[in-house]
């Protein structure tokens, strides 16, 4: 085979036979960095460390002190959480399951209620799922083949995405026996997948539209160590303690009612003097730093909003809109 160019980051050139792999250069390197590596940038594209390398390029192994291995780390661990659900409760159809900023979550249209009891199990499974250390692996297929393949699983949410995509080609991931449609990239296997939690569940709509069906919600979040999962856990619970919505209903400060609807608040008599001296010092502070003060109304037409982009950008947002009626 050719031998290819490749540039590091550190503006070095290494020669590899083309078709190696991102994992075949990270080892070219040396065992270690091999060892720790969880995906590459290829020419400033993300990709598996199953990539071939075909043509000269540039190329930097990540490891999970790149701040993109986490987000990597934890979607590889929602289809770890979606195997063992649909291990477990079959009959389950999985929806999406992104990594969020703290953790990730999956949306699974169940055929039972799930509860928070139910995630130690879902857990047990997932570890080991994970101690198996499958390969994630990446398959290309027309859009007409995956429909087709999703059609077959009886996954009627992942046929509904690839139509709306329109691509001609869309990727997919296998691991174990759990295949989902998705872009990638992902671990090179389960085992690296081990530090995770599962924290609650929760409804949600299907694409957030009310019209649609009711699905349920599993969020959890993930690390590259036991210890930094540790620690991040240790941390929530030290936040639950000096949640606002607690502090404020065991201080008598604030207490927020139905009928007034969600998020309003009721000051109490001892909230009403904390807040009224946070605003006092705001204000005080403010006219030492020579602010001029203005006051505008609570509402406005809605060109208004139009002009100001928050009727485009934060509709979902914001209250509905009043109409007035004449008699």
């Amino acid at each position: 085979m050719p031998l290819i160019d490749i540039k590091l980051p550190d503006g070095s050139l290494r020669q590899l036979e083309s078709g190696k792999t991102a994992l075949d250069l990270a080892a070219s390197i040396g065992p270690r960095l091999a060892s720790a590596a969880v995906a590459a940038r290829v020419d400033g594209e993300l990709r598996d460390l199953a990539f071939a390398l075909d043509k000269p390029c540039q190329v930097e192994i990540l490891t999970f002190k790149a701040p993109e291995a986490l987000e990597i780390l934890r979607h590889s661990t929602a289809h770890l959480m979606a195997a063992a659900v649909q291990e477990l409760y079959p009959g389950a159809k999985v929806t999406i399951g992104p990594a969020i900023e703290s953790g990730f979550y999956y949306d699974f249209d169940m055929p039972q209620t799930l509860t928070d009891e139910d995630l130690p199990k879902i857990e047990k499974r997932m570890a080991e799922l994970a101690a198996r250390g499958d390969a994630f692996v990446r398959s290309e297929l027309s859009a007409g083949e995956a429909t087709a393949k999703f059609e077959a699983m009886g996954e009627p949410y992942k046929v509904e995405i690839i139509r709306d995509l329109g691509a001609p080609t869309v990727s997919c991931y296998t691991v174990g026996g759990f295949v989902d449609l998705c872009r990638g990239p992902h671990l090179p296997s389960s085992r690296q997948a081990a530090a995770f939690k599962l924290l609650s569940v929760a409804g949600a709509y299907w694409r957030g539209d009310e019209r649609n069906k009711m699905l349920t919600r599993i969020y959890g979040t993930a690390f590259p160590t036991q210890a930094e999962l540790d620690a991040h856990l240790k941390q929530v619970e030290e936040a639950k303690k000096r949640d606002h919505r607690r502090l404020g209903k065991d201080l008598d400060l604030f207490s927020f009612q139905e009928e007034a609807g969600p998020g309003l608040v009721y000051w109490h008599p001892k909230g009403a003097m904390v807040r009224k001296l946070i605003e006092d010092f705001w204000r005080d502070e403010h006219i030492k730093a020579g602010y001029n003060f203005v006051y505008s109304p609570h509402i406005g037409r809605a060109h208004l909003w139009q002009t100001s982009g928050h009727l485009e950008n934060y509709r979902d947002s914001m209250y509905s809109p009043m109409s007035r009626t004449t008699t």
